[in-house]
């Protein structure tokens, strides 16, 4: 196994399956059979959720939300590879990487449902931080918790996703610029789905991001972020060489957003319908399924058990989100002040009844 992680020539990424599914390179990414397939059914259970989020919120249940379909290679394939002590710095997005680690979606969505801040989960418990609403700040807190895991001796690693869109905000550099400087046991995954909210990666860098972790001191690597086996083999070498002490990785993942960048936005005031017609083709289900498929890991009774599966689930969590109710009146007054003023007291009065 190399000690720095493989990159494509040029800007052409790290593929191991073509978007038809055929394989251009060594599919062994040393999983079973049985880890293969779950692969596909954690990819399609969270795409299912993806859409039954979307529905909920149109129909009033969730405030808002953030949908990744298309994104589920890149999620599902890294947090797959990550050990039961790593820890996952999410931004918003990152729902799929978040069942992987075990947190109850119910739980998670009552954030986007507006009765808890940041998810009710226990992040000590599943390994999996806080949902980070504000654009790239949860890399420092990463590169902080990656020190913090190195002082208390573990050979735990650090991954922080983020966008794209991250790499202009200062937060990243100065993590990144850390997680150089002091050798941190950390991988930055970057997600690039083509769009920064409204504005196109092309005009948001004028760089390719991988490249970025050169002048920081530590290698970077371009994947295909649609291709699961390509983005799982990155990131287990990522986390080989943290666990050695040799420092952080930066993983950029091409993948695309095809639906808006949230419920709140209308992506066709600022993208062609042509396009994202044209990025289904590079779909990392049908890919991965494809290619499944062919070898005889999987068979059409899984694919459709997988279905069912997702659409059972979808429900399930649609009637927990629906069942979860809203918080106390009195929480918005609580936790402000330690000697609340005389006025405080009486806008609680008034409000409380």
């Amino acid at each position: 196994m190399s000690d720095v992680p493989e990159h494509g020539a040029g800007t052409e990424p790290v593929r191991i399956l073509a978007p038809d599914g055929s394989p251009v390179g060594d599919a062994d990414v040393g999983l079973s059979p049985e880890e293969l397939r779950a692969l596909l059914r954690w990819m399609v259970l969270a795409r299912r959720l993806d859409r039954e989020c979307i529905a909920l919120q149109r129909q009033g249940e969730l405030t808002v939300y953030p949908g990744f379909e298309g994104q589920e290679a890149a999620q599902v394939g890294s947090a797959f590879a990550l050990g039961q002590l790593d820890f996952v710095w999410p931004t918003f997005r990152e729902l799929a990487a978040a069942l992987v680690r075990g947190v109850d979606a119910v739980q998670y969505l009552q954030y986007h449902r507006g009765t808890w801040h940041g998810g009710p989960y226990d992040p000590r418990a599943t390994r999996f931080g806080p949902i980070c609403i504000p654009i790239a700040t949860q890399l420092p807190h990463a590169a902080g918790y990656a020190l913090g895991q190195r002082l208390d001796g573990t050979n735990a690693v650090t991954i922080a996703y983020f966008g794209d869109g991250s790499t202009s905000e200062g937060d990243f550099h100065e993590a990144a610029n850390l997680a150089g400087v002091w050798r941190l046991p950390m991988v930055l995954f970057c997600q690039n789905n083509g769009w920064a909210i409204s504005l196109p990666s092309s005009e948001q860098t004028a760089g390719e991001i991988w490249r970025r972790a050169e002048g920081y001191g530590f290698p970077g690597v371009r994947v295909d972020g649609n291709d699961v086996l390509a983005v799982h083999r990155a990131t287990e070498r990522a986390l080989e060489r943290a666990r050695r002490g040799d420092g952080p990785t930066l993983i950029e993942a091409m993948t695309y957003r095809i639906g808006a960048h949230s419920t709140a936005d209308d992506a066709s005031r600022y993208r062609d319908d042509a396009e994202v017609e044209h990025a289904r083709v590079t779909d990392p289900i049908m890919r991965f399924r494809n290619w499944l498929l062919a070898t005889g890991i999987a068979d059409d009774r899984f694919v459709m058990a997988c279905d069912e599966e997702a659409e059972t689930y979808a429900l399930e969590v649609r009637a927990g989100v629906i069942a979860t109710p809203a918080p106390p009146a009195d929480w918005m007054f609580d936790w402000v002040y330690a000697a609340p003023p005389s006025s405080f007291e009486r806008q609680r009065a008034e409000a409380l009844g």
